[in-house]
């Protein structure tokens, strides 16, 4: 039986631009913890792996064009580890994900809030690695421009050794809490880290009991090389940005190929490719819902979006294709974004409909049949493990999960009916 696995992206309850504008939406959900525990609920009783919040430390994004950030959605939200561990309180199997940057934090904060997020929830958290690229995040701690790309990347390898190496800093049954003896730990099963580097001096130990699933699980989404080599020494769950069938087998394989250099077992890391779904019982009402959203696009936040990837593009016709002449290195996916409007003929306008509609990730509109053949396809051919869905809006885009998706997947025997484990790790299938 193909097992797939499914994450649900929970950031904004929604990766859709313009979803703030529907009528079925309430702005004042995104920083109601209520909208995110009855989201995270539905998801645990459709017996989902993960829920997972992105983050970033800054509004990210220039005011261009003028105006831009005004008719943005994503400046106000809440903290997500603050939030997972609340999450954590009220369920019991769902994984907990969240993103933590490893340029602007220390390696001792992350391995202790994460190891906390793990005994709190009994075994589900996970932390998303990134490094960060923007100059809103540099200004915000003492900078003036963001580290280079190399030394980002560089600093994010130690780090995630240094914290790998935290983790490790009792071993299981360190904690012997013998009150006859007084003895509250076997000093011989404490192991302090004395981690010197190039970017870190970590003498440990962490205050921290080893955690439940062991430690914390490593998610990762860069797909430059460096990012790539980090993924296949230290991830368990890899998200990626593919966007069609082939670039996304070759990234598959490169993974893979590397996590085996590094001597690691066939099941790690998992790959998850991003994934929004406009789903119908027909395809004219899956259609009717994507084309209502794309209506909701302002073409102020439109540009705005692609700028933070591409750069700007205010100054040409939006109803023309992008430049011969015009490239962006910003980050891993601009390339991506730039190839896919070159090859497929699109106009700057088409471009931020594009992105808008599956945030720069794919889409998919269809009905469950279609878009699970497709799921199904990527699969058994190599080029995913699961997927890391991304809704155009929730609590809507679960609902459609539970409603079309979900039933045509465990029809097919492609999904779950209960959890498997009390871990996320055991849930994955990881060792």
């Amino acid at each position: 039986m193909t097992d797939i696995k499914l994450g649900l992206s929970m950031r904004y309850l929604g990766y859709h631009i313009a979803a703030w504008r529907h009528p079925d939406f309430d702005p004042s959900w995104l920083t109601s913890f209520a909208a995110y525990r009855d989201v995270a609920l539905q998801a645990e009783a459709e017996k989902l792996d993960m829920i997972f919040f992105a983050d970033g430390l800054a509004v990210r994004g220039e005011d261009k064009p003028a105006g831009a950030l005004s008719h943005d959605v994503r400046n106000a939200e809440l903290e997500p580890l603050t939030l997972l561990s609340a999450i954590a309180a009220v369920t019991k199997n769902i994984g907990l994900v969240a993103t933590a940057s490893t340029t602007y934090n220390e390696p001792y904060h992350v391995a202790r809030k994460y190891a906390s997020l793990d005994h709190i929830s009994g075994g589900r958290a996970g932390w998303n690695v990134v490094t960060s690229w923007s100059d809103q995040e540099a200004l915000n701690f003492n900078r003036v421009a963001p580290l280079p790309k190399d030394e980002r990347y560089d600093r994010a390898a130690e780090f995630v050794e240094v914290v790998k190496g935290l983790w490790n800093s009792f071993e299981g049954d360190a904690f012997t809490h013998d009150k006859a003896s007084g003895q509250f730990y076997d000093p011989e099963k404490l192991h302090v880290l004395n981690h010197s580097g190039r970017f870190f001096q970590v003498r440990g130990p962490l205050t921290a009991a080893r955690t439940p699933q062991g430690r914390p699980l490593i998610v990762q989404a860069g797909a430059s090389d460096k990012g790539r080599d980090i993924a296949a020494q230290h991830a368990d769950v890899v998200y990626t940005v593919a966007l069609d069938i082939e670039e996304a087998r070759t990234f598959y394989a490169d993974l893979k190929r590397r996590a085996a250099e590094y001597g690691r077992t066939a099941n790690a890391p998992l790959i998850m490719p991003g994934l929004t779904l406009y789903v119908g019982e027909t395809k004219a009402e899956a259609e009717a819902k994507f084309h209502e959203m794309q209506s909701l696009i302002d073409p102020t936040a439109g540009l705005a979006m692609l700028y933070n990837y591409c750069g700007d593009l205010s100054a040409y016709d939006l109803d023309k294709p992008i430049p011969e002449d015009f490239t962006s290195d910003r980050i891993s996916i601009s390339a991506s974004m730039i190839q896919k409007a070159r090859r497929e003929n699109l106009t700057i306008r088409q471009m931020y409909e594009n992105a808008a509609a599956g945030f720069t990730g794919r889409y998919m509109v269809g009905t469950a049949k279609e878009i699970v053949d497709d799921m199904q396809h990527w699969v058994e051919a190599g080029a995913a493990d699961g997927f890391n869905i991304c809704p155009p809006m929730l609590p809507q885009g679960m609902e459609d999960l539970s409603r079309f998706i979900l039933p045509e997947m465990r029809h097919r025997g492609l999904f779950r009916t209960e959890y498997s484990g009390r871990t996320l790790r055991e849930n994955l299938g990881l060792d």
